[in-house]
């Protein structure tokens, strides 16, 4: 009989369910986006909540199929948005009840991990850098629509101990992104349609410089000045070229501001924001790092499923 290991995580904006096998192979990983409507920039937390409340049952039931007669060894959820004291948002606790209740039905161990945890987790296994678990430090980005960090992170004792190095003061880089793709009109969320019209662009974008000062960089500013370009040119290519050029500044302006002892550490990338085809080709010219694929780099549970994996074996 097969055995697996189930992950959830219910995020701000997508429900995802994933299976692992005995071997760590990701067998299962289906995940459904929250409905938001045109025109606006996310959902509040009571409309997500109510929307994975809904999507969970018909995506455990693709898994069945999947499952067949194995059981659930263990299961895995994400009931935090990251590993810090206050970190809550109460979207996540629709997964939380779900492995509650799965886990008691399979009477099977409950393992809690964080959402960010997660992304790295999926990060490592889509790029094959499983080296990066062998308690040596490395540096890790989390680039999504609620968090924009650079950190400084370990593997121990079945987890990931993370320390912020430099990150965004105001908007997150997948924000910026959401709310310029919004103002023009395109559906969020909004990165993959923005990298589609980036494509088009064949003007040239002019060097952007962002400076990052005490751990810290701003992107509000730049929000601004791209909505203001669009309003004045109505020229979507151009505009959509425009932002991922400034995401990308953010984090070569990241990189470049970490202390000289972590200078020769793996560089991670992981998060929703790094499914940019784009900003993949153009940090590779700059840095040496690992790359998922994008379907690990958006919100999944596979990563979840994994850690749950790793934990119930160690």
């Amino acid at each position: 009989m097969s055995h697996f290991y189930l992950g959830i995580d219910t995020s701000n904006y997508t429900t995802s369910v994933a299976l692992v096998d005995e071997n760590e192979n990701v067998v299962f990983n289906r995940k459904q986006l929250l409905p938001v409507k045109l025109g606006e920039c996310g959902l509040r937390q009571s409309d997500a909540l109510f929307a994975h409340t809904k999507a969970l049952p018909s995506l455990f039931h693709e898994m069945k199929e999947v499952l067949g007669e194995g059981t659930i060894k263990a299961v895995g959820v994400s009931q935090k948005p990251r590993n810090v004291e206050g970190s809550y948002m109460p979207c996540f606790l629709a997964g939380v009840s779900a492995a509650h209740a799965a886990a008691s039905s399979a009477h099977a161990p409950l393992y809690s991990f964080s959402h960010q945890c997660g992304h790295m987790m999926a990060a490592i296994y889509s790029a094959k850098a499983f080296h990066l678990l062998d308690g040596r430090p490395f540096i890790a980005f989390h680039l999504s629509g609620g968090t924009t960090e650079m950190l400084s992170v370990h593997y121990k004792e079945n987890a990931f101990h993370c320390e912020i190095v430099c990150s965004t003061a105001d908007i997150s880089a997948g924000q910026l992104l959401d709310r310029v793709g919004v103002e023009m009109g395109l559906p969020f969320p909004c990165g993959s349609h923005i990298e589609q019209l980036a494509k088009d662009c064949n003007t040239k974008i002019p060097k952007i410089s962002i400076k990052a000062e005490n751990g810290k960089i701003n992107l509000s500013g730049y929000e601004n000045k791209i909505k203001l370009i669009f309003t004045q040119s109505k020229d979507e290519c151009y505009t959509a070229s425009y932002a991922l050029h400034t995401v990308l500044s953010a984090i070569l302006s990241m990189i470049s501001s970490a202390p000289s002892y972590m200078r020769n550490y793996p560089i991670l990338f992981s998060g929703g924001v790094m499914s940019c085809q784009f900003l993949k080709d153009q940090l590779k010219k700059h840095c040496e790092g690992y790359f998922s694929e994008s379907i690990y780099s958006s919100d999944n549970a596979a990563g979840i499923a994994l850690l749950c994996a790793y934990s119930h074996k160690n």
